[in-house]
């Protein structure tokens, strides 16, 4: 189990917290998406679990043991993160997704590790991108590929920031599909910080709403009620029924 306990954050010893006293848990199979407005403190939080961001209070657990006293190679095997945005180099996608093997690799690139990529290029229908460079790709086959290059850590847990937001809506849902389906078959607990709320109740089954540097809500699909919504967006909207599907409609 993934457990963030009494987190706090702040980007200076006397500046305002971005995240104050968040407390969840994660287990391994689960898909959580992160939701909040803008600045709330989502991709924050996902950089302090993975340790790009210091916290300045609480601790982040997997299986019991502090993430902060993990050495880099055992986190990597545990955790992968996939950014917001990357810089793309003039390099190829099956090298650059290769590169996820790393926390594995010793002595040299093994085949087992040629293999793991090649099944995951597949799964993702990157297959006939391998041999592209990065600097040549779409924004939503770059995003993709990334994507690639996190599930091949073979981690734990899978942290991502805003993976659809370079992707057209049948793409969005194409993705977010293939992730659940991941972290069902693989185990593999999966947070999510995402903008589109009806996205994220078609495919997810654990909601983290953070305002106010907050945990404000967290739970099941229970928790995605009218009011927590316009509460924590300002935003008032009613959830209705379409062919057995909830879905958000502002008014």
């Amino acid at each position: 189990m993934l457990e963030v306990k009494n987190l706090s954050f702040a980007y200076s010893k006397n500046g305002r917290r971005i995240l104050d006293g968040v407390s969840f848990h994660l287990e391994q199979g689960q898909f959580m998406a992160v939701l909040g407005n803008n600045g709330a403190g989502k991709s924050t939080l996902i950089k302090c679990i993975d340790r790009i961001n210091p916290v300045t209070g609480g601790s982040v657990l997997i299986d019991g043991e502090r993430v902060g006293a993990m050495q880099r190679r055992q986190l990597a095997q545990s955790v992968a993160y996939v950014p917001q945005n990357t810089q793309p180099a003039h390099t190829m996608v099956f090298d650059a997704v290769l590169l996820g093997r790393k926390p594995y690799i010793k002595w040299g690139v093994t085949a087992e590790d040629e293999r793991i990529v090649a099944e995951t290029l597949e799964m993702l229908n990157l297959k006939q991108l391998e041999s592209r460079y990065l600097d040549e790709l779409s924004g939503g086959e770059l995003q993709k590929t990334m994507l690639a290059r996190a599930l091949v850590q073979q981690p734990k847990y899978l942290l991502l920031d805003e993976p659809t937001s370079s992707l057209d809506p049948n793409n969005q849902h194409e993705m977010l599909h293939v992730i659940r389906d991941i972290a069902q078959e693989k185990n593999i607990g999966v947070a999510i910080v995402i903008h589109d709320l009806n996205l994220a109740m078609r495919h997810c089954d654990r909601f983290l709403f953070i305002k106010d540097a907050k945990v404000f809500s967290f739970g099941g699909v229970e928790t995605v009620t009218p009011e927590t919504i316009e509460t924590v967006y300002d935003l008032r909207v009613d959830i209705i029924e379409h062919k057995g599907i909830r879905v958000i409609v502002p008014y």
